[in-house]
């Protein structure tokens, strides 16, 4: 089997069992069917059901306990699915996963290089993005502008055309986590632009390595914001 339709596959396999486990079909601390009852239920080989479970256990949904098989130890609220469609869940983690590396990279150079004309439109986009918070807006246009405006002070093309051919991609993502914290409390939409702050700060002061450790750190908990509901 080709890569590609292998990587598909365990996509599908990965959102099946993600829509289960919302739904409650696979309750939280219980164990999961075999991987032999898995296989025949979604039709795939073992080699693939292993790829989706990886996935989930990646993700904080799914835990392995040696001899006994795969538990569910987290039930992500159904609100999930009001801001994106099951089968671009998959995509949307694994963005997240990809971008964490780029954008810690990108943060770290643009602390080193940035202009101050770029570290003024990094401050602005933040501005920005606090003016839509205090009305309670989605303000994903303005979060992406915020995480472009930092690629483009890191003065590497390259990273630049990663940031806008993924633009489709990384917008969905922020869509849904932003959906969530606005569905959830005013602290959670303070808590994100916080972690915005420590990125904004670290690059104002010139200190590469702590703005890659909290770009990293933000994208990474975005990722995990994505399963945590509106709790």
């Amino acid at each position: 089997m080709a890569q590609d339709e292998t990587f598909s596959l365990a996509s599908a396999v990965y959102e099946k069992i993600l829509e289960a486990i919302i739904e409650g079909q696979y309750p939280v601390n219980k164990k999961l069917p075999t991987e032999a009852q898995l296989c025949q239920r979604y039709e795939v080989s073992r080699p693939v059901l292993r790829d989706a479970l990886s996935r989930l256990k990646e993700d904080e949904l799914v835990v392995s306990r040696r001899g006994s098989g795969s538990f569910v130890i987290r039930q992500p609220d159904s609100a999930v699915l009001k801001f994106a469609p099951i089968s671009s869940i998959a995509d949307i983690q694994r963005c997240f996963e990809f971008r964490t590396n780029v954008e810690a990279r990108t943060a770290h150079l643009a602390a080193l290089r940035r202009t101050q004309e770029q570290l003024d439109r990094i401050r602005s986009c933040y501005d920005i993005i606090d003016e839509a918070n205090a009305r309670h807006e989605l303000a994903t246009d303005e979060d992406y502008r915020f995480h472009l405006a930092i690629t483009e002070a890191a003065s590497n093309h390259y990273y630049i055309t990663v940031m806008k051919s993924l633009n489709e991609s990384i917008r969905e993502g922020m869509n849904l986590t932003r959906g969530l914290s606005l569905m959830a409390s005013q602290e959670r939409l303070q808590m994100v632009q916080n972690e915005h702050l420590a990125i904004v700060e670290a690059i104002s002061d010139k200190d590469g390595e702590r703005a890659e450790a909290a770009m990293r750190s933000h994208i990474d908990n975005a990722r995990h914001r994505m399963f945590e509901g509106t709790h």
